[in-house]
This record gives structure tokens, C-alpha cells and sequence, in this order.
């Protein structure tokens, strides 16, 4: 049903009044509040500041770049919670969230780290040294490479080297992720060719390769001498010219290596090492390579420790002794055979063999070294023959002359005797094998200059040169620990001259 006219009519004056009356009323806006945002950004694998990092925020404000100290500042900030991104070329991209308030600064660290997948390789490595395809001396080489055009020296550059011997293309890592620009290559082959390559990584994890390079050792130097030394404790085997320019380190295990020979065709070295744990004889080629036990039964016995063996004068046997027992053994390890055995009581201990008649002069002791007596006998074991008696004093290294007719081994003049095998006077003696001719050679000749022993010295482990003119020896302190060195002199005794130091049990062929 329908109001009448005049009810409408006031309803909906009614209603329009309440509407504007309601549009009057207060109705007040919040004020807009700021604040201020600094911050620094740092590379995460060095902390130092990056520039040119873009800055930008949720809700948005400007967009800033950092400065060259990798600071940046975002100024009239509103208040609240806000969200800051750092993007860089290169770098992953860092979002850190702050809090703002009214006329405040908040301070905000960020860490950039590289981004891996978009790193740049960086240049080759170049200008390798020794150059490509050189020919240089060995056995020990350095290797070294500059970093590649456009590449940033503050970089921290690591390298891996690899190195490859031609001839069987095996296989040798020299470097791994090193900062070093050069490194050496150790105990290499002589007269054999070499290919080495390195890898270049950069902090980002990106490599590159240089060029395969190569170079060439030069042919084995004929070292003519060889000789024991100990360093830090181990004893090795070296081989070198007269002057020590081409001076070689052969062995380089952590056992004693010691007593080199060569054979007299000049093809391999023999020497005794403990490796086993007692002495054995091993043979290797003359740079050192291919080392082979020969023996099974040890080198030892009375002072012996791998004192006691020679070569045969053709080079493709060894006679050594074993407690007391002296055996003849083939180059290869094969056909051992007991020669001799000791006087009761007694060790053979050093000996050498002669072509000239083919003859073996043996040196035997008892439970005391300065208990010594020297024996002949032919190559055969027959014919075992007293050759020097005891006499007072140590008496040692018994060895032939070129020609086989004399011996010269060492006495200690002074015929000191205590616990320990010590000798304070030890002089070098050369004689016919029937007795005579007796030479005194470390008295040497009317004091004439470099002729006679220093006192307080031992002349020990003699042998004669190959050309017979001259004796080859060892010159220690008599004082324990002392450091030996290598001399020769005349068979007179004159011009004493020393060849090596810190060196013991010489062989010269």
C-alpha cells in the first residue's frame, strides 16, 4: 500500500539530511614519514668494497649504484619495512630487508659472491720457460708460464701442471691448485722428450688450457764418479763430474742408500740399501732408473751393513759376503754360489776381485773390528790363502791395483782400540801382494806441499783410479759425526786435492 504523498515527501528529506549531515564530519589523513638507508658492499671472497653495484628497493625509492668504496645511500625513505636488492655483473644477486623509521639512518653490510655459471674464462697461460721444443739438461728441470694477455695480476689465479714423458706417455702431477708460477721437474730421464700443459682457474671457478709444450733432456752426462752423501738424516747415492758440475742425485727413498759401484762396462750402478731392513744389493741404470734387488741373502755381518761387495772384472757377476759366508752371484739375481766360508769365529766383511789372475782379496773380522786379517783366493773359492795377519790397529778395505800385482787398503797407525771401531790416526798403505814394497801414501813425500795427512784426520776407503796413477779416498775427522770429504791423491802421496764434500765411499771408473 502506497503512503500518501505528503508521508514520502518527508521521508525523503529526512534521508538527504542525514546524507549531508554525515558527508560534514571530520575525517582526518595520516602523515607520509621518511627516513634515510646507507650501506656497503663487499666481494665475499676478499671484503674488499665493489662499485657499481646497482641498488634497488621494495616499495620503490631511486635506484643508486655504489661508489669506487662500495658505499651507497638511499635518502627520503618512508618508514616501514623495505627490501633492498644488490645485482652486479657477475655476482649473485643479494636481497637484504631493513625496518625504517622516522628521521632515522640504518646502516645495512651487504656480501656479493661471484656467480659461478657466468664467470669469464680467463687468458691461457704463455711464455712457458724452458721454451717450446728446447733442449735442456736434466735430470731435474724448472718449468715456468706468465698469465695470459688482459689478465688481472690481483687475480688469485691457481694452476694444475701435468707432465707427460713421451716415450710411454705416462702421466705426472707436478702442481694443484697453486698460486706458484714455476715448479720443478724432478729426477727426469735423460736424452727422452717431455710434454707439460697447465691449467689456469680463476676465483670464479672458470679454466683454461695453455698449449701443450714440450721440451727434451739431454743425453746422460758421463759422470765418472759416484759416491755416497747424507742430508737431513738420509743417505743417497750421487753421481758427477771431476768439478761437480754435473752433479746427480740417483736415489731419493727414505732409506740408506749407500757403497755405488759401477760396473766396469759402465752400464749399470750396483750399491746395498736397507729397504728390505737388512742390506741388500740393487742395480740401477746410471740416471737412477729401473732399480733391481739382487740379492736375497743381506749384505752383513761383523760390521759389515753393506760394506761387502765388488763386481766381477767383466761386470756380469758380484761376489759378496754374507756373516761367513762369501758368495758369487750373476748380474740378474740368478746362480748364487758359495765360494768360501770364514776361519771359525769369523765374518767376511770387504772385498774386491781382480782380473789379473782372477783373483778375490777378502777382508775377515771377528767380534771386534780391530780383529781383521786379509785373505786370497782364486775367483773359484780355491787356493784361500792368509795374505795379512792381525796387526795392531784397525785394518780395513783391502783393494787391487789395476794390475793386480799390489793391494792398498788403510791401518790405523796409532793402534787405538775402544768399544765403538774408533780410529784416530788411519793412514793409506799400497804393497806387493808377497809383502814388499810397502808405501806409506799418507805420509806422503818430505812434507812438500798437499802431501801429507792433516793430524787429527783418518784417510780411509781407498781404491785406485782407473788409470791406475792415482788413489781415490776418504778424508774424515777422527771426531764422531764428523763430515767426510772425497780427495785424491799421487800414489806417492803428493798433491793431495779434494774433490767433493760431504761425501763417503767414492767410486771412479
Amino acid at each position: 500500500m502506497l503512503l500518501p504523498i505528503r508521508f514520502r515527501t518527508l521521508w525523503l528529506l529526512l534521508g538527504f539530511c542525514t546524507l549531508w549531515l554525515s558527508s560534514c564530519e571530520d575525517n582526518p589523513v595520516e602523515p607520509v614519514l621518511f627516513g634515510k638507508v646507507t650501506g656497503t658492499v663487499r666481494d665475499a671472497r676478499n671484503n674488499q668494497p665493489l662499485a657499481n653495484v646497482s641498488i634497488s628497493t621494495t616499495p620503490a625509492t631511486s635506484s643508486v649504484v655504489t661508489d669506487d668504496k662500495g658505499n651507497f645511500e638511499l635518502g627520503g625513505v618512508p618508514t616501514g619495512r623495505l627490501t633492498i636488492a644488490a645485482t652486479k655483473a657477475d655476482y649473485r644477486s643479494v636481497t637484504v630487508a631493513v625496518t625504517v623509521e622516522n628521521e632515522a639512518s640504518v646502516s645495512v653490510a651487504i656480501v656479493l659472491e661471484k656467480n659461478l655459471a657466468s664467470t669469464t674464462p680467463p687468458a691461457p697461460p704463455v711464455r712457458p720457460a724452458p721454451a717450446d721444443q728446447a733442449t735442456v739438461p736434466g735430470p731435474d728441470v724448472k718449468l715456468e708460464w706468465h698469465p695470459g694477455a688482459g689478465t688481472n695480476q690481483g687475480d688469485s689465479l691457481r694452476y694444475d701442471v701435468v707432465l707427460y714423458q713421451g716415450t710411454n706417455g705416462s702421466a705426472r702431477n707436478l702442481l694443484t691448485n697453486s698460486r706458484d708460477t714455476t715448479v720443478v721437474a724432478k729426477q727426469l730421464s735423460y736424452n727422452t722428450t717431455y710434454f707439460w700443459q697447465v691449467t689456469v682457474r680463476n676465483p670464479g671457478g672458470a679454466t683454461a688450457l695453455s698449449p701443450l709444450w714440450s721440451f727434451r733432456t739431454n743425453a746422460q752426462p758421463d759422470n765418472r764418479y759416484l759416491f755416497a752423501r747424507t742430508e737431513n738424516g738420509n743417505t743417497d747415492i750421487y753421481s758427477s763430474n771431476e768439478t761437480g758440475t754435473t752433479l746427480t742425485r740417483l736415489t731419493i727413498s727414505a732409506f740408506i742408500e749407500a757403497n755405488p759401484q759401477l760396473s766396469p762396462n759402465r752400464d749399470r750402478i750396483a750399491y746395498t740399501s736397507n729397504a728390505t731392513g737388512q742390506f741388500q744389493i740393487y742395480t740401477m741404470n746410471r740416471d737412477g732408473s729401473d732399480p733391481r734387488q739382487i740379492t736375497l741373502q743381506p749384505v752383513d755381518g761383523y760390521f759389515n751393513q753393506g760394506v761387502g761387495y765388488r763386481w766381477s772384472p767383466d761386470g756380469g757377476q758380484l761376489v759378496y759376503s754374507s756373516y761367513n759366508k762369501l758368495y758369487r752371484i750373476n748380474r740378474d739375481g740368478t746362480g748364487l754360489t758359495l765360494l768360501a766360508t770364514a776361519p771359525p769365529d769369523r765374518h767376511f766383511r770387504e772385498v774386491d776381485w781382480t782380473g789379473q789372475g782372477n783373483r778375490i782379496v777378502v777382508q775377515t773380522v771377528g767380534v771386534s773390528i780391530y780383529d781383521s786379517e786379509f785373505y786370497l783366493l782364486n775367483a773359484d773359492g780355491s787356493n784361500f790363502t792368509l795374505l795379512i795377519g792381525n796387526l795392531p790397529g784397525r785394518l780395513d778395505s783391502p783393494s787391487f791395483s789395476v794390475d793386480g800385482q799390489r793391494i792398498v787398503y788403510t791401518r790405523d797407525v796409532d793402534a787405538f782400540s775402544d768399544g765403538a771401531g774408533r780410529q784416530l790416526n788411519a793412514h793409506i798403505f799400497t804393497q806387493n801382494l808377497d809383502g814388499s814394497g810397502q808405501i806409506d801414501v799418507s805420509a806422503g813425500s818430505g812434507g812438500t806441499a798437499n802431501s801429507t795427512k792433516p793430524a787429527g784426520f783418518n784417510d780411509v776407503l781407498p781404491h785406485y783410479s782407473p788409470d791406475g796413477a792415482k788413489i781415490i779416498f776418504v778424508q774424515v775427522n777422527n771426531v764422531a759425526q764428523s763430515v767426510p770429504e772425497v780427495f785424491v791423491v799421487d800414489l806417492s802421496g803428493r798433491n793431495r786435492v779434494r774433490l767433493f764434500e760431504n761425501a763417503t765411499m767414492p767410486d771412479w771408473k
